[in-house]
């Protein structure tokens, strides 16, 4: 949900860059971190800060998450296996909020460094073959926007670690990527007015949870609330 500044999140954009439908239906439900994405983020605390120690990072996961079973165990031990040996820039703060008043938009930076001068965002996904995922793009996008305005640190882009496949790298987005985060915004912050978007000609319906609420397309109002 937007909070009462007026700023929309970044997940949303992202959200509605892909299916605003699909932003829609989630607003309307209570959404927990994914365990996939706790585990990789407690493992990215700790690189680039000396040897891991797994011991002490899954001790670390399992107060995080409590449930944690062999599911999640396997893949904290995929992280810690892709991540050992590797060299991972050191940043000097985490969780840093930023935002973007010119655009409407907020978020929380998972790295920054004004000493690099430098940002990075911890995905759980594993990395592309080459380069970064589109919607990675968005993201670095939107952070390196946030970032100028908040922190005043002016970089061309940011870092994307791919923990789950111990992987760093470097994002620079480019007018297409701008003007994808220009319409993503936009149709983020139309749902968030409570219009109700209409389905994309091409969305990702094979990794939604809601096709069956508007698969092949809602058709009465009651459809979707």
């Amino acid at each position: 949900m937007a909070k009462d500044d007026g700023l929309t999140g970044i997940s949303a954009v992202t959200a509605a860059h892909f299916c605003p439908l699909r932003l829609y239906l989630d607003r309307q439900e209570e959404h927990e971190e994914p365990p996939r994405y706790a585990i990789c983020k407690q493992v990215s605390y700790h690189l680039g800060t000396g040897p891991l120690d797994p011991a002490a990072v899954w001790a670390e996961i399992a107060a995080v998450l409590p449930y944690a079973g062999e599911a999640e165990h396997a893949l904290f031990a995929q992280c810690i296996e892709a991540c050992t040996d590797k060299e991972w820039i050191p940043f000097s703060d985490t969780d840093v909020p930023v935002s973007s008043p010119a655009l409407g938009i907020r978020g929380t930076v998972d790295k920054a460094d004004p000493a690099l001068p430098g940002f990075a965002i911890t995905r759980s996904s594993e990395a592309p073959l080459v380069g970064v995922h589109g919607a990675d793009r968005l993201r670095i996008a939107c952070y390196a926007a946030c970032v100028r305005e908040t922190l005043g640190i002016d970089v061309p882009g940011g870092w994307v670690e791919y923990v789950p496949s111990g992987v760093i790298r470097f994002c620079t987005p480019g007018p297409r990527d701008r003007r994808a985060m220009l319409r993503a915004i936009a149709a983020a912050k139309e749902v968030e007015a409570g219009t109700i978007p209409r389905k994309p000609l091409n969305p990702p319906c094979d990794r939604c949870p809601h096709g069956e609420r508007c698969s092949p397309g809602p058709r009465r109002l009651s459809d979707l609330l």
